[in-house]
């Protein structure tokens, strides 16, 4: 009768020691796991919350003083998606400010240039 060796599932090393043993350390361990999260597909919601997050520090960055006005192309080159925000706000004037957390944004069109609005969350906004 022969005993067949298990072989580490990542180097394919000789395993020694337990019977149901699958990695020879943990750093073959560790590495097995780290490829095969990558083989899966990325998750809806791990995509959208990196694009929220994204979002919202690109609109920081560039609205400093409380309010900006900055050319559209500009954010998206960043990476920045107008499609992922968290909330809105309607102006009386019937403008809508897409929000990402406390960071807004109003998309308009100045001589044709497409340009966003930038805005900062403010108290009477809530009412």
């Amino acid at each position: 009768m022969t005993i067949k060796q298990k072989l580490c599932l990542y180097c394919q090393k000789e395993l020694q020691g337990r019977s149901d043993k699958k990695f020879c350390d943990m750093y073959c361990k560790s590495s097995f796991q780290y490829l095969q999260s990558k083989l899966k597909p990325s998750r809806f919601y791990n995509k959208v919350d990196n694009q929220l997050k994204l979002n919202r520090r690109i609109l920081k960055y560039y609205n400093k003083a409380g309010k900006a006005t900055i050319r559209s192309s500009i954010l998206t080159d960043q990476g920045f998606d107008p499609n992922f925000f968290t909330h809105y706000w309607k102006n009386q004037k019937g403008d809508v400010y897409l929000f990402v957390y406390e960071y807004g944004f109003l998309a308009l069109k100045e001589n044709n240039v497409e340009k966003f609005v930038l805005v900062i969350w403010q108290e009477y906004m809530s009412k």
